[in-house]
């Protein structure tokens, strides 16, 4: 049985036995529960953490080896990266963590969201979990911060795993959401309604796993909940740009990009892997802007045998 057959019965039987038990908040329960499954089968745990400067953390944890921090884009949160952590987690020490002002982290209203600011806060929490040097991987909002912090100190970033990531957008090609923005057309990518999360499915993937509407809908709450912050923080995306920072960056680097990617032109990439003289591109036919849902699998393998080629060239 297949990966998505398995949670459609997944998402079926967990339905079916709250509704018989006459379970409140069905919808809701359901969709922790395929949630818990999941973290569950990538061997991952559920940990927290405050900083010296009173930020709590709260993020995922699992796996033994070299650290590798996975960090989400923007309006996501830790568990985008589980289905493919299942596949990294019996090779390295996996972490994935909320951003401040995202998921259970902390959401200080009047915080500096910029993707440096954040930059800062993932080195802190590194440090705090005693990580010295760290391999980084980022999607979209995620990769901007992994460039951040790379610039930032490059001594202390092992490697960078790049995925339809943020960031450089001198000389990138607009996608087809900046222009609706910069039309002043809805922006997609804010969320204040349940039809706008549906809606925004086949705007960020191409080929997206299955998902009931009842689960779409339980997992639009956060987005709604969050909207106002969000609306705060995605302009700070595009005037903290990292296109002079990362010139000539060293890092070893994997950057990815799905070839129908409509958040972040797949153009970017080959910009991107002109700036960084130790960067491979791989462009993934018939995947959106992320990856590491639409193919978990495939995003780990290519992961693996890019870490596999840096072991070989110590």
């Amino acid at each position: 049985m297949s990966p998505y057959a398995r949670l459609r019965s997944l998402f079926f039987l967990l339905f079916v036995a709250l509704v018989l038990s006459g379970c409140a908040s069905t919808s809701r329960q359901v969709t922790d529960s395929a949630i818990s499954w999941d973290r569950h089968s990538a061997g991952l745990e559920r940990k927290e953490i405050v900083l010296a400067n009173g930020l709590r953390y709260v993020y995922l944890e699992g796996g033994k080896g070299e650290p590798l921090m996975l960090l989400h884009g923007f309006g996501g949160n830790k568990d985008n990266f589980v289905r493919t952590a299942q596949y990294l987690t019996p090779h390295f020490r996996v972490i994935l963590p909320d951003h401040i002002g995202f998921g259970e982290s902390a959401h200080p209203p009047q915080a500096d969201y910029s993707p440096t600011a954040q930059a800062e806060r993932i080195r802190a929490l590194a440090q705090a979990l005693g990580i010295q040097k760290v391999h980084l991987g980022g999607n979209s909002m995620g990769g901007h911060i992994a460039l951040a912090y790379a610039a930032r100190a490059p001594e202390e970033v092992a490697s960078l795993w790049l995925l339809s990531s943020a960031g450089v957008w001198k000389n990138a090609p607009p996608s087809e959401v900046f222009e609706t923005i910069a039309k002043g057309q809805r922006n997609p990518l804010i969320i204040k309604n349940e039809d706008d999360y549906a809606r925004l499915i086949p705007v960020i993937m191409n080929d997206p796993p299955f998902m009931p509407r009842f689960a779409m809908n339980a997992l639009a709450q956060e987005r709604i909940n969050n909207a106002q912050l969000e609306e705060r923080i995605l302009p700070e995306l595009y005037k903290d740009p990292v296109d002079e920072r990362i010139q000539g960056l060293a890092t070893p680097a994997l950057i990815v990009w799905g070839e129908q990617d409509r958040v972040i032109h797949p153009g970017t990439a080959e910009v991107m892997h002109k700036l960084m003289p130790r960067s491979q591109v791989i462009i993934m036919p018939g995947v959106g802007h992320v990856e590491m849902v639409e193919r978990p699998k495939q995003s780990a393998e290519d992961y693996l045998n890019f870490r596999a080629a840096l072991a070989e060239m110590r």
